[in-house]
């Protein structure tokens, strides 16, 4: 098989799994099972001899995720691009597509969001393998799911070939809409139509042709962006001003409604976008079917009940359903949500609600995560908050000073290096330093395990936009 460049999209914010994924840091970087994350998987889904290395386009908020991740599984990108607003997958893809033609315009490129589970990789890579020579002979493919239920939470591909069993890509004669329950009933008998998993392979010069003919427009915009690109620590950071310009909008409808070379391949092996706590579910209770339709995770106990889903995201946090009939009952440190599981598709709308409120709980997890480690607010009152900090290896916090509070480090594990003023002191276990308001610090790990400590600080205003950074090693401002 000819190398092919994976193209990875991995910006989305993930609301629809709210709580759990949130803005700070959304789903395609929990490692919901404990081992890799969906992002992870993802990146490892493409390392046959069949591929280049990926090309990753996320939110520059995710960058050091990112890079985390991948450094995590011992996998290098090919380029990471930055965008500097979300613009939907049009604009994304058509990016990646661009800077990849640059460097290679012969490959042929596949585009996979980076939040989709697909447990059976060589399945799916031998249906990409089905794709190839439709792809090389000017075919935009996309891969579509073989339906083994009626869905209303997915947009299906209609197809001008009913065997959809076919080695052979068929051609797709229209995008559906997300359905009624009726409708999909109806499409799923028809046994033409595929469930749109929004993966789709094609040769970088088609899909510029396709968006030259269909959307000229993003075309123009991609292309400023590109050229007035930058360099930034390994990062290529798009052009703020072309990037505002750029139609929101996702690649179906910019380019593939309106083409009339598009063919898909079906996949009938195990596939989940993982967009609702109704998925979610489905995909853990399929795993253990001896439990009447309920599925605990964590420190969650069901008594007399069916159809439910119960979470505690916290060991300090428990969580006990009695008698509950299809609900979803997720539990954090800082959010609970209890839902109706058939309305899990409403999960957006509690996010905008909490939004329109400044509910921090919106978008932000309890851990923030940062590119030298993650903080939690362990507690806090009037004049006092009390963190825990980890500082990875090598992690440096920024030359930075406040003018409203008072810091007092305690290090609980490991070693951290700390620079006040003019003084730098060596830390260790059960040792600790007092930054007075105003003064200039810097705390890093120089050792080679993680840095813990736990942080007190004092004053009259907390909040974290209380910071004058001098220096930063991640180039923030």
């Amino acid at each position: 098989m000819q190398k092919i460049t994976p193209i990875i999209l991995a910006g989305g914010v993930g609301t629809r799994l709210w709580p759990i994924s949130r803005e700070s840091y959304p789903k395609q970087f929990l490692k919901i099972d404990g081992s890799r994350s969906l992002f992870q998987q993802t990146v490892q889904r493409f390392q046959s001899p069949g591929f280049g290395r990926p090309i990753i386009v996320t939110n520059e908020s995710y960058r050091f995720h990112i890079v985390e991740q991948m450094g995590e599984i011992g996998t290098l990108p090919e380029l990471i691009l930055l965008e500097p607003f979300s613009r939907n997958t049009a604009g994304a893809v058509l990016a990646a597509v661009k800077a990849q033609a640059q460097r290679d315009p012969t490959t042929l490129c596949i585009v996979a969001p980076a939040d989709h589970l697909i447990s059976d990789t060589d399945g799916f890579i031998a249906a990409v393998e089905k794709g190839v020579a439709a792809a090389k002979s000017g075919k935009l493919v996309t891969f579509g799911i073989k339906p083994d239920r009626p869905e209303t939470g997915y947009g299906y591909l209609e197809l001008g070939n009913t065997d959809t069993d076919l080695n052979q890509p068929a051609p797709v004669l229209s995008f559906k809409e997300k359905p009624d329950l009726q409708t999909a009933a109806h499409m799923m008998a028809s046994g033409c139509h595929l469930w749109n998993a929004g993966i789709f392979l094609f040769h970088c010069a088609d899909i510029q042709d396709a968006f030259a003919r269909h959307a000229p427009d993003i075309m123009t915009q991609v292309s400023a962006a590109l050229d007035h690109s930058r360099l930034d620590l390994g990062f290529t950071r798009l052009d703020k001003t072309a990037w505002k310009g750029l139609r929101d909008i996702s690649l179906d409808y910019a380019v593939m409604e309106h083409a009339d070379n598009i063919c898909a391949v079906p996949y009938d092996g195990h596939w989940s976008d993982l967009g609702s706590w109704q998925g979610f579910w489905r995909e853990e209770c399929g795993a253990d079917p001896e439990q009447s339709g309920v599925v605990t995770i964590g420190d969650a106990h069901s008594i007399d009940c069916e159809g439910s889903l119960l979470m505690s995201d916290s060991p300090a946090q428990t969580i006990v359903g009695v008698g509950l009939r299809d609900l979803v009952a997720v539990a954090m440190k800082d959010a609970v949500l209890v839902a109706d599981r058939g309305r899990s598709n409403d999960i957006g709308a509690v996010v905008s609600y909490l939004q329109s409120k400044a509910a921090p709980q919106a978008t932000i997890r309890p851990q923030d995560f940062r590119p030298w480690g993650w903080f939690e607010e362990l507690v806090s009152g009037p004049g006092f908050k009390v963190k825990l900090i980890t500082v990875h290896p090598r992690g440096v916090l920024s030359l930075q000073s406040h003018t409203h509070r008072a810091e007092h480090w305690v290090v609980v594990e490991g070693s951290a290096s700390v620079t006040i003023g003019n003084q730098t002191i060596e830390l260790s276990a059960n040792q600790s330093a007092y930054v007075p308001t105003g003064e200039v610090h810097r705390l890093e790990n120089n050792g080679v395990t993680d840095a813990v400590l736990i942080e007190v600080q004092t004053g009259p205003y907390l909040g974290e936009d209380d910071i004058i950074r001098y220096e930063d090693a991640y180039a923030r401002s």
